[in-house]
């Protein structure tokens, strides 16, 4: 199978991990927030506030 021009761009020039043979970086579906005190954070996940 031939590797199209796409491919070549994401995955060329970096060699693979090599404590875990991975090639691309991973994406982390993540995030982390900081807040003023809880109740800040409390007013932000009741969507009391803005933010």
């Amino acid at each position: 199978m031939p590797i199209h021009f796409d491919t070549l761009a994401l995955h060329a020039g970096s060699p693979p991990d090599p404590a875990t043979g991975a090639r691309a970086v991973p994406i982390y579906q993540s995030a982390s927030f900081v807040f003023k005190d809880a109740d800040h954070a409390a007013a932000l996940f009741n969507a009391e506030r803005p933010g």
